[in-house]
């Protein structure tokens, strides 16, 4: 007797874990689920600032973009492994395979490379480009922002501190912020949850691109120019099922501009 109502107790406690790992790795993804699977971490990234990073990095009196950077690190990174997790739960060891989906690289070598590169140079034009843009929806509807550094401007964030404050924050935050945290989001954007709203067509690119705009909830002046340069890498892994396309723009543009603006930093050529 003792012992069935063990088993019975233990079969209860793995019921709702196994419901919620079923209803994540589901093939389809309701709309209601998906927007809250897109949305929730923006507003954990802003819980996590205000609560934690930005009392820190005021503490130490270092600029206020060290405290997004930790934010984005405490979300993202328990994303990486609730994903790793699922993989788990799905296979019995902590992995991606399973979990994110446009991996099986179905473009040849030579074409990926030359769409990575194109889409490199469309977001890094376009993003600089629509930094008028930024601007403009700034000054006219976000003045009231209350966070430190919110501004139009890449450098707000950065702006009043010493030289070798600014140049340590920018080379510890290079390698997290220019390429690992945009990796991190583009296997959960991309490739866990866009498969999952496939059965969208093309409103699935669309709802993507637009969702994860809007997750970036401490810059949402950036929306529309982020929506721009974003959605034809978006669209392609979509429609090619390669998240290498989306890999290869994101993480690597960021790592481009990091390492670029993170060197005028240190030689003091930045305006």
């Amino acid at each position: 007797m003792e012992n069935t109502l063990t088993r019975t107790a233990a079969t209860k406690k793995v019921t709702r874990p196994s419901r919620l790992v079923e209803l994540l790795l589901a093939d389809r993804h309701s709309l209601p689920l998906s927007i809250a699977l897109h949305l929730v971490p923006g507003a954990l990234i802003v819980a996590a600032y205000l609560f934690l990073a930005e009392p820190f990095v005021k503490a130490i009196d270092y600029p206020i973009f060290f405290a997004w950077a930790i934010a984005l690190v405490i979300v993202l990174a328990p994303l990486l492994f609730g994903l790793l997790w699922l993989g788990r739960k799905r296979t019995g060891r902590y992995t991606l395979r399973t979990v994110a989906s446009y991996r099986d690289k179905p473009i040849g070598r030579g074409k990926i490379i030359a769409i990575i590169a194109g889409l490199i140079v469309w977001m890094t034009v376009v993003s600089l480009a629509l930094v008028p843009l930024d601007n403009f929806v700034f000054d006219n509807f976000f003045t009231w922002y209350p966070f430190e550094g919110a501004g139009g401007s890449a450098t707000t964030y950065i702006d009043g501190y010493s030289h070798s404050q600014v140049v340590i924050t920018m080379l510890i935050c290079l390698p997290l912020t220019g390429f690992t945290l945009p990796l991190i989001e583009e296997y959960y954007f991309r490739g866990f949850l866009l498969p999952r709203i496939s059965h969208l067509r093309w409103g699935a690119p669309v709802l993507n691109t637009v969702l994860f705009s809007v997750y970036h909830f401490w810059s949402p002046w950036t929306v529309l120019s982020k929506m721009i340069f974003l959605f034809p890498a978006v669209w392609l892994v979509w429609r090619k099922r390669d998240i290498r396309i989306s890999i290869g723009m994101h993480p690597g543009t960021c790592l481009l501009m990091a390492t670029v603006g993170t060197i005028a930093i240190i030689l003091g050529v930045t305006p």
